[in-house]
């Protein structure tokens, strides 16, 4: 059976291969590649690499594909926002424009769902009002427990857009963090090899954090971070290694009985970038738990 596509601008600068497995049939790499080979790819009744970046206008042809359907393929289920959910989803929107938004995402809730977590931002989106007639797209993470900034595009263009600007660095964020004890300096930068592993194999990454302490008594201290790397769990695991966990930690922490609050203190405060020469940022406002712990441990965020 023959078929002729035409590349929707969401699908703009994607791979061939990628826009095949979403459109047409979700099959292995090497089938796809062993068909473009065959001539049963076609993009504008030429071959291209799997690789090739789609592009407007273009039209994809296929000539007698037939794949087998799995038995058992895998419906992803979405999590089904309660009314609950839906209500204070409104009160999270710091911006929101035909290209993307801006939230002061909650504590407890993460970006996407996972294994150990069905509930997400991200299936809440879908179904508010804000992103009627368009879908979200996940540019940057943060984890479940930290609270504040988080931008979500509503297009494949700008999700893409971000994307680069995040790896080139082109993004600045600001986080306000509560942690236990007292730096050795008052200002300076963080640097240190993290590692994870992959299997057996062990990965090693540099993290890179500038840093200032706002405000201390010495058992407490309320810093301003700036991550220059983007490393995951970077700032808690960073500030651990130098005595300092982040309170309420319940991962990265001295001791199983001390440093436990039940809400982490760490908050994404704010955000600064640029796109086509306008200039952009955003504040996100700390959560009452934030600063309900400030003035429990009498320290000034301001």
């Amino acid at each position: 059976m023959n078929k002729i596509y035409q590349v929707h601008t969401n699908y703009i600068n994607s791979r061939l291969d990628r826009w095949f497995r979403r459109n047409v049939c979700d099959v292995p790499q090497s089938l796809i590649e062993k068909n473009i080979r065959k001539g049963k790819i076609k993009i504008n009744n030429k071959k291209k690499k799997s690789s090739y970046k789609l592009q407007k206008n273009d039209q994809i042809a296929l000539y007698n594909i037939e794949f087998t359907k799995k038995t058992n393929p895998k419906i992803k289920e979405f999590y089904r926002p309660s009314k609950k959910d839906l209500s204070y989803s409104s009160q999270i929107f710091i911006e929101n424009n035909e290209d993307f938004v801006v939230i002061n995402k909650p504590s407890g809730i993460a970006v996407q769902s996972g294994t150990k977590s069905k509930k997400n931002i991200l299936d809440i989106l879908r179904k508010t009002k804000e992103f009627d007639g368009t879908i979200p797209y996940t540019v940057h993470r943060i984890d479940k427990e930290t609270t504040g900034i988080l931008i979500v595009a509503k297009n494949r263009k700008f999700a893409q857009l971000f994307t680069s600007l995040f790896r080139i660095r082109k993004i600045h964020k600001i986080y306000l963090c509560i942690c236990i004890g007292l730096l050795d300096k008052n200002k300076g930068t963080l640097k240190d090899d993290l590692f994870h592993y992959e299997g057996d194999k062990k990965i090693v990454t540099k993290a890179i954090t500038h840093f200032e302490v706002l405000n201390t008594n010495k058992n407490y201290s309320l810093l301003k971070l700036i991550p220059e790397t983007g490393r995951k769990h970077q700032l808690r695991k960073q500030l651990l290694m130098r005595g300092c966990p982040v309170l309420g930690d319940d991962k990265y922490r001295l001791s199983r009985n001390h440093n436990r609050r039940g809400t982490l203190m760490l908050h994404a405060h704010k955000i600064r970038f640029s796109i086509a020469g306008k200039k952009y940022s955003f504040t996100a406002e700390p959560p009452l738990s934030f600063k309900k712990a400030i003035n429990e441990k009498y320290l000034k965020i301001y």
